[in-house]
């Protein structure tokens, strides 16, 4: 009997420990990241080519306490080499752990393989090669504080490399970690088993695999004891020989029950080869599909399970809620009767499910923390009904989120009719109407923009999230959006130039028009959409008060107030912003409204700075500065209160006699200094209430809005 330890990923312990048992292993124990146990050398071979679970098997050779590099290095050419190897084997040594003395894997790598070698000359044998890329031997060395163990590796490359993938999706998932989640999932073998999102098909292979009695190392080639002297190759060939012949009844006796699903037929097609590869593609159907148009394909009662994609945080994806929320729609729709279990890094996803779990287990996946919850899906025709209700907003049904769901479908009918008759597909549908759901949505086009406003900090966070994915869940059935077209922010309240800050960089650009201009909008790189809607009535009237001026945009942002001023017929544009990219989409605004000409000017600069220096006057200007800005590179620090008569003291100096001045911010309780603008000679008339738009007459203090005039 030779004592072993088997490795495997932390939280599958004791899964391993049962494993072990049925192949007959003996005596095991449980410790931190594996078990030890017992075994013959049939057991052995049996444990390396059928365990599921483990990473890898190793043989401990001594154990003995490590206090100094000495005493490892001592450790080390004590050992009888010649028993385990002799010197024309290539060899690799893996370093695990350190201690005050031992600070660096690779100097304890180096110490062992140097005590390897010197054993070797001292036997007056050749020293034996490091081979790091394909090793004959390769030898563990585990240092835990003081405990050091030294351990022949059996398996050679990790047992997760079970060799039939070609090639993987995004985010793939071990094998060995595939393994414990179809063991945990409650499948039983003989009973179907679907993934809807399958991806590159692992959970599938291993399931089918395991049905079909195929051992997940039946076609590995190298072995980490093919070069051992403690080798039988005579218990080997018998376990083989076994699991051959298990294979070979086990796949002609298996059924064809095994249904994977992916929106990305590439993915599939890879699948489709991996389960080649594996010795399973005659029971795995694969189809193309999404899963908000899942259908259950077989009338037998089975399991689902799935991996879906998730993010490390909720908005780094923001469709992943909307995702959740149309599987667990479709669950309930198509699987009543059913098991489900599914894995995932982000539990407040899986509550979008909208499902009670009776069992749920913690893993890791990589360094993520997840957790794998298991269903029951009820089995009532009512559940179909119940969303369709959902959709229709039938009165008498009580849904998620469903005093949401009928605010926003009753704004739907008012403001989309409005819409159209405007001429614009860019617009607020809801805006904190509730104060349950302190969100606003914005439809652009087809996509809607979900945004979270900071809730106040005595609302507890996990209430506050679940409402937001409550939100979301409605949002989705009564707009019909689809899943990838749903992006959720979340928006604190701006300080310095926050709305500048970069989120992604997918650069997903589209237009929308507003009464004859087309604009363009990026929904999920910025904070902001490129597009303040509620100016949308200042830009048209921007636009109407432009025809044969002088007119310049100041803080101009993505210059869609200088694209209205320029197609109502401006003599001139001159359009300033501090920033580079939103400069760069203002050009770009203008291209797309074939707006061109030496006329049009483009001005990257610090917006206070030039004004000191602009030796040109306009007829008309409009000025839209940030509340608060201390952009670096500025000077000075702006605060629209404190700042505004020292900017309009430039602002008059650069005015027509004649000319007019659009002044607008979003400061809610900002106040004009009626005397301080008096005693430059101007005159101000608040047109805020005139250049509110429908879609938010809620919210009156959105925007000020000011008419500014040189005093006569």
């Amino acid at each position: 009997m030779k004592k072993l330890f088997a490795t495997t990923a932390r939280g599958f312990e004791e899964l391993l420990k049962t494993e072990l048992l049925e192949l007959g292993a003996q005596e095991c124990q449980i410790a931190q990241g594996g078990v030890h146990y017992l075994a013959d050398e049939e057991t052995l071979y049996r444990t390396l080519l059928w365990s599921r679970l483990s990473s890898r098997i190793l043989l401990p050779l001594v154990q003995s306490k490590i206090y100094s590099d000495l005493d490892l290095y001592s450790t080390v050419i004590g050992q009888n080499w010649l028993d385990i190897f002799d010197e024309r084997c290539q060899f690799v040594v893996d370093f695990n752990g350190t201690n005050r003395e031992i600070r660096h894997t690779q100097f304890g790598a180096m110490r062992v393989k140097d005590g390897i070698v010197d054993y070797f000359e001292r036997q007056g044998r050749a020293r034996p090669s490091v081979d790091k890329d394909n090793p004959d031997i390769r030898i563990h060395a585990y240092l835990n504080r003081d405990d050091f163990i030294l351990s022949l590796d059996l398996s050679g490359n990790a047992l997760h490399l079970r060799g039939y993938r070609e090639d993987t999706g995004a985010a793939p998932l071990r094998e060995t970690l595939a393994a414990a989640i179809v063991l945990r999932s409650g499948w039983q073998q003989g009973t179907p088993l679907i993934d809807p999102m399958c991806g590159s098909g692992t959970l599938l292979i291993e399931a089918a695999q395991m049905e079909a009695k195929i051992a997940p190392q039946l076609h590995r080639l190298h072995w980490g004891f093919d070069f051992w002297k403690g080798h039988n190759p005579q218990a080997w060939e018998k376990v083989k020989e076994e699991a051959i012949t298990l294979a070979q009844q086990g796949s002609q006796q298996a059924q064809p029950h095994f249904y994977g699903f992916d929106l990305d037929h590439r993915v599939l097609q890879k699948a489709q080869r991996n389960a080649q590869n594996a010795g399973v593609a005659h029971l795995i159907q694969w189809k193309q599909g999404d899963i908000a148009t899942l259908k259950n394909p077989t009338e037998e009662k089975g399991t689902l399970i799935c991996n879906p994609p998730y993010g490390e945080r909720l908005g780094t994806t923001p469709a992943l809620i909307a995702l959740y929320s149309v599987f667990g729609q479709r669950l309930k729709q198509q699987f009543g009767g059913w098991n489900a279990s599914v894995f995932s890094g982000e539990p407040a996803l899986l509550d979008c499910l909208r499902l009670r779990s009776h069992r749920q287990f913690k893993a890791k996946n990589g360094p993520l923390d997840c957790v794998q919850k298991n269903y029951q899906i009820a089995e009532t025709a009512q559940q179909e009904s119940a969303v369709q209700n959902l959709q229709e907003f039938c009165p008498q049904h009580q849904g998620v989120a469903q005093d949401f769901a009928n605010r926003l479908q009753k704004n739907i009918k008012k403001i989309e009719k409005w819409a159209k008759q405007q001429g614009i597909n860019a617009y607020r549908l809801y805006d904190a109407d509730l104060p349950e759901y302190n969100i606003a949505v914005d439809r652009y086009v087809d996509h809607i923009v979900v945004q979270e406003y900071a809730a106040p900090k005595n609302i507890d966070e996990n209430k506050a999230r679940q409402r937001l994915l409550d939100a979301v869940t409605a949002t989705l059935a009564v707009t019909g959006v689809e899943t990838n077209k749903l992006v959720l922010k979340v928006r604190q309240k701006q300080k310095g130039t926050n709305q500048y800050e970069k989120l992604a960089n997918k650069g997903d650009y589209f237009y929308v028009e507003e009464y004859g201009a087309k604009l363009w909008v990026n929904l999920t790189d910025y904070l902001d959409t490129g597009l303040f809607l509620d100016h949308r009535l200042t830009r048209k009237m921007v636009g109407e008060m432009a025809k044969d001026k002088d007119f310049l945009n100041l803080f101009a942002y993505t210059g869609s107030a200088t694209v209205h001023a320029a197609l109502a017929g401006a003599k001139s544009t001159t359009t300033v912003d501090m920033s580079n990219t939103y400069l760069n989409w203002a050009e770009q605004n203008l291209m797309l409204n074939d707006i061109e000409g030496k006329q049009h000017k483009l001005i990257q600069s610090d917006c206070l700075q030039w004004l000191e220096k602009c030796d040109r006057q306009f007829d008309l200007i409009f000025v839209d500065p940030p509340t608060f800005s201390n952009s670096k590179r500025m000077e000075n620090s702006w605060d629209v209160q404190r700042d505004h008569l020292q900017l309009f003291t430039h602002l008059k100096r650069i005015l027509r006699s004649n000319g007019t001045i659009v002044f607008s911010n979003n400061k809610q309780k900002f106040k004009m200094d009626f005397d301080g603008m008096a005693a430059l000679g101007l005159s101000a008339v608040e047109i805020s209430a005139k250049t509110l738009p429908l879609d938010f007459e809620r919210n009156k203090h959105i925007h000020n809005c000011w008419l500014v005039t040189l005093t006569k």
